[in-house]
């Protein structure tokens, strides 16, 4: 969007009956109706709290599955606000998909299973979730002609980074997992879509994402429970891969500036410049919980493991002006002290097979 609208001051209690009909785009004509998929998982949650913080031109309609990922609790605060509504259903759902889609100004779509060990263990799910959601979105957009589609998709669609340099928006898509190459897919579908149909579409590639409500099988978060309730930190092959850590409200910010500025059929990669081992980053983890070094236990690498993540970001930074406000050591210290702090959060989702040292052998 060029500009944001102004909005027309309605009392809450009427905003919440006129956004629950059918007939909302004309009554609420200054508010831009925004659809999320995902919204209960980590990066989704954290977004729509950003916002609803940060923007009063917007209603939200958060649609989620409710799947392994998902939190209901990431937002059961924000239920009650006029502005905000959940809705369970599958982006696999054309009738659902469509229904919604009716109804939204802008799309902003995160829901995707997202975990590579589980890809590696049962890849079917990933290419029905992130290959066939994404087209049932495309087609309801389409449709519907939405004023902009906002596609969330990974670093890890160009594979693994060599040893200097970092991956432009044109460099070639190399996969190394399922989980990957459904990503891969999912964008190819919507830069498709762009220039065959002129959809109105922007596609943002981020590093690793980190912070507050991120699902307890990721890296950080594995790592800061797996030492708070006394499990030894699995550590794949050497600890040696690479990852850019970027804090997840850095990208929220940068999502939203795409929302508003994001030139349209345009990729963005976003990255912070935060590149550490994983070895390192486990280490820094312990530092901040005061916590033994001898907790890092060496396991098992997982096949196919990319060594380095790295993306050239110059391009969201030129031309929309976004760059990363946090700094990494204190916004890891921030994130370890909220898992230490909501245990209440994290203590009903965990089990052993959740913190396995070698995910990728369970079954799920």
């Amino acid at each position: 969007m060029s500009s944001r609208k102004e909005a027309i001051i309605i009392p809450s209690n009427c905003l919440d009956a006129l956004f629950r009909t059918r007939d909302a785009k004309e009554l609420v004509v200054s508010l831009d109706r925004i659809l999320v998929t995902g919204g209960l998982g980590f990066i989704g949650s954290n977004f729509i709290r950003h916002v609803l913080e940060e923007r009063d031109d917007c209603t939200i309609v958060n649609l989620d599955s409710i799947s392994f990922g998902a939190v209901r609790q990431n937002l059961s605060d924000l239920e009650r606000l006029p502005k905000y509504r959940f809705v369970k259903g599958d982006t696999t759902d054309a009738k659902v998909v469509d229904k919604l889609m009716r109804d939204t100004d802008i799309a902003v779509h995160f829901a995707a299973e997202t975990h590579v060990d589980r890809s590696i263990s049962n890849p079917e799910i990933f290419l029905r979730s992130n290959v066939e959601g994404t087209f049932r979105l495309l087609e309801a957009a389409r449709r519907n002609k939405i004023t902009k589609f906002v596609h969330i998709s990974t670093d890890e669609v160009y594979g693994s980074a060599p040893g200097h340099g970092s991956f432009s928006e044109t460099d070639r898509l190399r996969s190394s997992s399922p989980y990957s190459a459904s990503k891969a897919a999912a964008d190819m579908f919507v830069e498709a879509y762009h220039r065959t149909y002129a959809l109105a579409s922007v596609t943002m590639r981020c590093t690793n994402n980190f912070g507050p409500y991120q699902f307890p099988e990721k890296f950080i978060p594995k790592t800061i429970i797996s030492a708070l309730v006394g499990k030894r930190i699995p550590i794949y092959g050497s600890g040696t891969q690479i990852r850019d850590w970027i804090y997840v409200k850095d990208f929220c910010n940068a999502i939203d500036m795409a929302i508003d500025r994001g030139r349209l059929g345009a990729i963005y990669n976003v990255s912070s410049g935060n590149e550490l081992a994983n070895l390192e980053v486990a280490r820094l983890v312990l530092e901040c919980l005061e916590k033994p070094l001898d907790l890092i236990h060496f396991v098992e690498d997982r096949p196919a493991h990319d060594l380095r993540y790295s993306l050239d970001s110059r391009r969201i930074r030129n031309e929309l002006g976004w760059k990363p406000h946090h700094d990494f050591r204190n916004a890891l210290k921030e994130t370890v002290a909220w898992y230490v702090d909501n245990k209440a959060w994290w203590q009903p989702i965990i089990s052993d097979k959740i913190l396995s040292p070698t995910p990728w052998k369970e079954k799920w």
